[in-house]
């Protein structure tokens, strides 16, 4: 692991701007040393999604050394780490074919860009730009696995015309990837342990369907944080993608992934005033800084916005975020019992959980490295855009 070394003037949580976002090393560190050693004994590489942190060096602790490379969401992210030397990437959105021009760019720069694709239309427009352009796109077939999504069934007979039409264009067709995103509605450890392996079969269901038919498809990859949490075996899988865990958020501890002690990001914010009638107070972090994001509702426990904490990140009661406007929001008790009128003071800094880590860090610009017992040290930006 590299040093977060101090490059700023006495930063201190009572002088950050509010509302700020900040990250525990500490705790980020314990959760990728947990989850490297986690498919460590499960035997297979990790290919971290890097749409979590959107930052370099903070990747380049993600990356163990058996890392094949990294996930993308968006070409910006592309751009930003390739820029920092990682070649080999997954850009694992379905393409678009207003982009194919634009990775075919990237490949002759020497970009390693792997598309995914997951319907035999989009498998004729790569062919026509493979020809058009001379390019040699390498494409994974996504494979449905949770039906919540787009994706080819594993015995789809549409999976084998894609795999037959990108090779005559040229293409490489590398395998199958699958993201079980139905893990998340999961309410047991059975269900998650269930879900981990139907991820699992299906994806190696879906690549001995290729093989039969001719291709290769030395890819299998997989991933999700709940499912490689969960999983019992993850045997004939070639790569796990995941991005999650490096922060972990409120609706991974609802799901029995980690505590809520473990969630390494907060978002800053100081109290600015008071509803005594219904014992609530304002804070200004509204939804532009905690996000949207409604994770919990669905769960055993509903965070609201977010789990509030004191200015040194320890969780204080049942306390959450019940509500918010664009640029502040409610605290309250969860059981909606009043809050004393000399619960906080006006001016007095709080930190609020997330309940989705990537959603809640996309509204900001930046980080600002924190630690147990210990103050901000520096800043770190995050790469941004699409």
């Amino acid at each position: 692991m590299c040093e977060y070394g101090g490059s700023m003037t006495e930063p201190s949580v009572y002088n950050l701007p509010t509302p700020s976002l900040l990250l525990d090393v500490n705790r980020m560190t314990r959760n990728i040393q947990d989850f490297e050693a986690r498919l460590g004994r499960l035997g297979v590489p990790l290919r971290p999604h890097v749409k979590t942190c959107k930052n370099f060096e903070l990747t380049r602790n993600m990356m163990p050394d058996n890392a094949p490379g990294i996930t993308v969401s968006t070409l910006a992210e592309a751009d930003y780490f390739f820029s920092h030397g990682i070649e080999d990437q997954i850009y694992a959105v379905g393409i678009a074919p207003g982009k194919l021009d634009d990775v075919a760019e990237r490949m002759d720069q020497g970009m390693r860009l792997k598309i995914i694709l997951d319907n035999t239309i989009s498998a004729g427009f790569v062919a026509e730009a493979a020809r058009r352009l001379g390019c040699r796109f390498e494409v994974l077939l996504e494979i449905d696995s949770d039906g919540q999504r787009g994706g080819f069934g594993p015995n789809d007979a549409a999976l084998i015309d894609a795999a037959r039409e990108l090779d005559a264009a040229g293409c490489r067709v590398l395998g199958v990837l699958t993201h079980m995103g139905a893990s998340y509605n999961c309410r047991s450890r059975k269900c998650l342990v269930e879900a981990a392996e139907h991820e699992r079969s299906t994806a190696l269901a879906a690549a001995q369907a290729l093989r039969q038919a001719g291709f290769d498809s030395p890819m299998v990859s997989i991933g999700s944080t709940p499912t490689a949490r969960f999983a019992k075996t993850l045997d004939g899988i070639t790569e796990v993608r995941a991005g999650t865990y490096v922060f972990m958020d409120l609706v991974m501890a609802g799901l029995g992934v980690c505590k809520p002690e473990d969630i390494a990001i907060s978002v800053l914010s100081e109290v600015i005033g008071h509803r005594l009638d219904a014992g609530e107070w304002l804070i200004d972090a509204g939804w532009m800084a905690l996000s949207r994001d409604r994770g919990t509702a669905s769960q055993a426990i509903d965070y609201g916005y977010g789990r509030v904490c004191d200015d040194a990140g320890r969780l204080i009661d049942d306390l959450v975020v019940r509500s918010t406007n664009q640029e502040h929001g409610i605290v309250a008790d969860r059981h909606g019992r009043p809050l004393a009128a000399d619960r906080f003071r006006i001016g007095q800094r709080l930190r609020i959980l997330p309940n989705h880590c990537c959603a809640t860090a996309a509204s900001h610009a930046g980080y600002w490295l924190v630690g147990e017992d210990r103050e901000p040290s520096r800043w770190l930006d995050r790469c941004s855009g699409w």
